[in-house]
């Protein structure tokens, strides 16, 4: 038995889709889709969930610092990010750090500083001068956000308690309190957790001690009630929950260059010629923008070589990663 094809007939040329159109018009239906469900996965968040909260602190200095690139929104800098302390997933901050109450919070200072002691982090606020620094934060494992910090600036901190000539390094300690941070009830870290700058770099200008973020006090999940911003450094090295603050004159063992110094390095600085094992460091993915848009380059120190670069002068970039 033979089978008989038919051409088909009245069909003219002009009707039919050139490749190129047809090519483009599918790329733009699979964009269509690809919005269509992001826009039904924000719908399906509570109202509270894709805004920002009222702002408690309306006339922050402006920090001419701050970069002009675009925010991310409040629900991506509240609901990915990592904090140990709360489970290792993107998500687990935000969902098991509800029932943490950060206040009433003090700091102890020691070390190798005349002015040591125990500090409440409210005398801290109330004698600072408040800023919103906007800064892009980069993560080592390769995505970036831009967060509007409010927060007070570091050096201005330190030089309170008076350093000596001894004080090399500054370290910075995260709360241990396995029954308030579940995350401390696993091994996946040696508690708690440590990191630590170099004096210089702790006083360098751009370094925050952030207390809040989008106008208002910092969510539990992003480290409140104070944390450290390092913008130039990956964003492990930004400590939060801050408990104690200690002044040495040798380099302290921070919590994942102990854990993997083969990975970590003690410094962490932003850089796209180093390679992390897992992770390429040229490029970025922006959190918050769609997956198909490509990802952003990386810049030396984050974009901030021009206030940081001094720093490391002489230095090998990729020995001291």
């Amino acid at each position: 038995m033979s089978i008989i094809i038919k051409k088909p007939t009245g069909i003219q040329p002009s009707e039919i889709t050139p490749k190129s159109v047809y090519l483009n018009r599918r790329k733009f239906m699979q964009k269509t889709v690809a919005a269509s469900l992001l826009l039904s996965l924000d719908a399906a968040l509570p109202a509270w969930a894709n805004r920002s909260p009222e702002p408690r602190w309306t006339d922050l200095n402006k920090s001419p610092f701050s970069t002009d690139e675009a925010l991310n929104s409040y629900q991506d800098i509240t609901t990915y990010n990592n904090f140990y302390e709360f489970g290792s997933g993107k998500k687990d901050p935000h969902k098991n750090a509800t029932e943490f109450d950060p206040r009433p919070w003090s700091i102890v200072v020691e070390g190798e500083c005349e002015k040591k002691g125990r500090y409440d982090l409210e005398d801290f606020i109330n004698s600072s001068v408040l800023e919103e620094r906007i800064y892009r934060l980069r993560c080592v494992e390769g995505w970036s956000m831009v967060i509007p910090w409010v927060g007070f600036s570091l050096a201005e901190m330190l030089k309170k308690f008076e350093p000596n000539s001894k004080a090399k390094y500054v370290e910075f300690t995260t709360l241990y309190d396995k029954s308030r941070m579940p995350g401390q009830k696993t091994r996946l870290l040696p508690w708690p957790y440590v990191e630590a700058l170099r004096i210089d770099e702790a006083m360098n200008e751009l370094p925050i001690m952030a207390v809040g973020l989008y106008g208002d006090i910092l969510p539990n999940q992003n480290g409140a009630p104070v944390r450290l911003v390092v913008p130039w450094k990956y964003g492990f090295k930004s400590i939060k929950s801050i408990v104690k603050i200690r002044f040495t004159e040798t380099q302290p063992e921070t919590t994942w260059n102990q854990v993997a110094p083969e990975e970590y390095g003690f410094y962490s600085n932003v850089n796209p010629d180093v390679d992390h094992p897992r992770w390429s460091q040229k490029k970025e993915r922006v959190i918050g923008r769609p997956f198909w848009e490509p990802k952003r380059e990386t810049e030396i120190f984050n974009g901030y070589a021009e206030q940081v670069a001094h720093l490391y002068k002489g230095m090998d970039l990729k020995k001291y990663f």
